[in-house]
């Protein structure tokens, strides 16, 4: 007879759950293993709410198991190390991102690629190697092998942080493998939300011209103003995109609902780049004449690894940037996640956990 989440650990937990596909979480009992010689305790602090726990909790992609605990962007406070651990101690400021273990042995591995590992491990909604499932960080704590904790830059706010962990890596990622980042070039933001809103400042401190691509003309000002863009470009204006056609060196596309590339791929100069990073949950199409013509690419990425992750996290304290939050309580949750489904939250809700999770 299997046991219940609450005991199949030897730790106990707190943290908010959907037990079906209405999305629709509440507090939910569970437990957390021991904490081995190669692991690390975080007291969760605060937790970002990506888009895709939207689509894990309601089941979206098809492979959500229930009662889920989401959060991949964990930023807390080690509260204990196991006896090999040696880069971290009682007290670090730390973050834990989208994956909390992989094979360690495959060529990506090896290659401090644990993202693309054929048997990953993901934060939450996964199952792990001793047959039980991950749960995530919104909860008030967790434990993860050391070579997949992060050390947090002193000089940023844990909470306005925390985001970084997936959406700071998921735009960094691509930017830095698709050589996205020459001085002087010009970068096109397609999607201005969680993900498109920190690619404009990170392309910002690369040096890049950055331009946002939207159909949103209400968030212009926005863009420009208060995020740093130098550029807004409507691209429900027919008029304003074949102005704009042939100009852009790149484009990091955001975009998590189901769109055309065609127009995109238009504003891109001869050897172009259009990476797209978003997650629709139907099939894209790709023009292949429009790609041929231009000697075009259209490419995708995951998030990174963890070499990658500390990269970018240092890159983000030296030039501090940060994500654009709403602070919300843990109560608040679901109402947050209707909102998120429609678009309605500047930029990222990040969950106060410490202030709204009881320890037990």
């Amino acid at each position: 007879m299997s046991k219940s989440p609450e005991t199949q650990y030897p730790h106990k937990a707190l943290g908010w759950a959907a037990t079906d596909t209405s999305g629709i979480l509440s507090p939910f009992h569970f437990s957390r293993r021991e904490n081995g010689d190669d692991d690390v305790t975080v007291q969760i602090l605060f937790c970002g709410v990506c888009h895709s726990d939207l689509h894990t909790v309601k089941n979206d992609w098809g492979f959500t198991t229930y009662p889920v605990v989401p959060g991949h962007e964990i930023v807390g406070v080690v509260t204990k190390v196991g006896n090999n651990v040696k880069n971290f101690k009682e007290g670090d400021k730390v973050g834990v991102g989208v994956i909390v273990e992989s094979c360690k042995e495959c060529e990506c591995c090896q290659q401090d690629l644990e993202n693309y590992c054929p048997r990953p491990v993901f934060t939450y909604n996964s199952p792990y190697y001793d047959g039980t499932r991950t749960q995530g960080g919104y909860s008030n704590s967790v434990v993860v092998h050391q070579r997949y904790v992060l050390r947090f830059p002193d000089n940023l706010p844990l909470d306005a942080g925390a985001p970084l962990l997936c959406a700071g890596i998921t735009v960094y990622s691509p930017m830095k493998y698709y050589g996205m980042t020459e001085p002087g070039k010009h970068l096109g933001v397609a999607g201005l939300g969680g993900l498109g809103h920190v690619a404009i400042k990170i392309g910002k401190a690369f040096g890049l011209k950055v331009t946002v691509i939207s159909g949103s003309p209400y968030k212009e000002a926005e863009a420009i103003d208060r995020l740093g863009a130098d550029s807004f470009l409507v691209s429900s204006d027919p008029a304003k995109m074949k102005a704009a056609m042939g100009t852009m060196d790149y484009i990091i596309d955001t975009i998590s609902a189901v769109h055309s590339l065609t127009s995109l791929l238009s504003l891109l100069k001869l050897n172009g780049k259009l990476i797209t990073v978003g997650l629709p949950n139907k099939p894209l199409e790709v023009p292949i004449f429009t790609l041929v013509a231009g000697r075009k690419l259209v490419g995708g990425s995951n998030f990174g690894g963890i070499k990658e992750t500390q990269e970018m996290l240092d890159f983000c304290g030296k030039h501090n940037i940060t994500a654009d939050i709403e602070l919300i309580k843990i109560d608040q949750i679901n109402t947050a996640m209707e909102r998120l489904s429609k678009g309605d939250v500047k930029y990222r809700f990040v969950i106060d956990v410490a202030n709204s999770i009881s320890s037990l």
